[in-house]
């Protein structure tokens, strides 16, 4: 008999991609969340995988063999967590499902960080699957060069996104200490979740005992120039590192291999079309739609973590040359009578600077607004609200949304922002405001890790009535 795994929390990035592997491995499937919404609700039906809105116990009856838990929005006292404690169900938690059942005897190569995860992660993927290495991948969001968001793959390579956000409930640990990575990547380092850390520090103690788990041989890949990732590796590291920006200021850790990554780009080139250099080395120029210095340096990482893998270089950068992007991370979704129209996922001050600055660089002194819903549990928690005065320094305007999750005063980081910015508590007043703008050519871009209360489908559909 097939065994039957359910998951609760079924409709999150991490919860649905773990689903969608387990029914490749043969598993039967079937799963719960409080709202289910595409893009992950059509790959899992898709995959043939029984979904429910809503817990109910009958959804657990037959009993299956196992119970995977989320770890968003399901603490003690939610009723299935309850229920399956009180049935004595054997349970477990995501990241520990995959850490025992997908990635033993595998290659893990594993992205981390505050920013570029989940696009680093795409590329690397894609990189791997251009190199016709076939490899498995789990993300957390739609990569544009893959029907899904995560395969068991034909090879001993194993992409993952590697998240420090804790692993359940039960387990406060960082998810990727399951994970176990032969090739990491660090991408940068920042304060964020503070629904569960209470300072960096905190994080960067998670990220010393995921050190502590790469083996010798193993390689990682760490910016030069990022002070909180270098205080990490100066409390322990045991493996090779290979850096990438520009040229340390500093003496190199004693683990330092010598290569450093970099672009012409550091010397006044641009960053949608740049030549991608080791050490002294090209290998290769990349031309792509994607803006911003970050994702430069995700290509950059991207490139160094295939190589250790046993990808040329010049074979990555011609691999990235077709990369396609990530769903939801400057996504254009409209362009209305000279008004261009962007999906971003953003869920930190830094991510919306990066973004900004990148599109700035990109349309010079045409019009841009950002639109954004601070909606992650950092921001939605006041905790970076002086950094929300200045991250949008770039635009020319910023339209603040207060959802009904922002627990503090936005009205403080209008009054003290940068640039000239209003506050809406109604998403029919923002709507209607965006759509009675003056005619001109303008970039509006959509910002917030959650769905917006539909604006994405609203804004377009008001706009082209006229």
């Amino acid at each position: 008999m097939t065994r039957h795994i359910y998951f609760l929390g079924i409709g999150g990035t991490l919860m649905g991609s773990l689903a969608q592997l387990a029914r490749e491995i043969g598993f039967r499937v079937s799963g719960s969340d409080t709202a289910l919404y595409p893009p992950m609700s059509d790959q899992l039906k898709s995959a043939d995988i029984e979904l429910y809105e809503g817990f109910d116990p009958d959804q657990l009856k037959p009993e299956p063999d196992l119970v995977v838990i989320g770890n968003a929005g399901l603490p003690r006292g939610h009723p299935g967590v309850e229920y399956i404690l009180e049935s004595g169900l054997p349970y477990t938690s995501g990241a520990q499902w995959l850490g025992e059942n997908v990635l033993p005897g595998r290659w893990v190569l594993a992205i981390s960080g505050t920013h570029g995860k989940t696009t680093t992660a795409s590329m690397l993927a894609w990189i791997l699957e251009y190199a016709e290495l076939k490899p498995g991948y789990l993300i957390g969001g739609v990569p544009k060069n893959f029907p899904s968001s995560a395969r068991l793959g034909q090879s001993p390579f194993f992409v993952v996104e590697a998240d420090e956000y804790d692993t359940s409930y039960f387990d406060r640990r960082s998810k990727f200490v399951h994970y176990r990575p032969r090739t990491l990547v660090i991408n940068n380092l920042e304060y964020d979740h503070a629904d569960i850390f209470p300072d960096l520090a905190s994080i960067q103690t998670q990220f010393h005992h995921l050190l502590r788990t790469v083996p010798a041989s193993g390689l990682i890949v760490a910016p030069s120039d990022d002070e909180h990732v270098n205080e990490v590796l100066n409390r322990g590291c045991w493996t090779p590192i290979e850096r990438i920006g520009p040229r340390p200021a500093k003496q190199p850790h004693e683990r330092d291999n010598g290569n450093r990554w970099h672009t012409d780009s550091e010397n006044g080139g641009h960053e949608s079309s740049f030549q991608v250099l080791l050490n002294d080395t090209a290998f290769g120029r990349i031309d792509w739609p994607l803006i911003g210095e970050h994702n430069v340096r995700n290509a950059l990482a991207a490139i160094a973590a295939a190589r250790h893998a046993g990808v040329p270089a010049s074979t990555a950068v011609a691999a990235l040359n077709g990369f396609k992007g990530v769903t939801r991370r400057m996504d254009l979704i409209a362009e209305i009578d000279g008004t261009s129209i962007y999906d971003d996922f953003a869920h930190h001050p830094t991510a919306i600077r990066t973004t900004l600055q990148g599109l700035r660089k990109k349309v010079g002194n045409e019009e841009i607004i950002a639109v954004v819903e601070p909606r992650s549990h950092t921001m939605s928690l006041g905790t970076l609200r002086s950094e929300l005065t200045t991250c949008c320094s770039a635009a020319d305007a910023v339209y603040w949304f207060r959802g009904d999750n922002i627990k503090w005063d936005l009205s403080e980081v209008v009054q003290q922002c940068v640039v000239p910015a209003f506050q809406f508590d109604s998403l029919d007043r923002l709507v209607d405001t965006l759509a009675s703008l003056p005619p001109k050519r303008r970039h509006i871009v959509l910002m917030s890790n959650g769905s917006f209360g539909g604006i994405y489908e609203r804004l377009p559909q008001r706009l082209r009535a006229g």
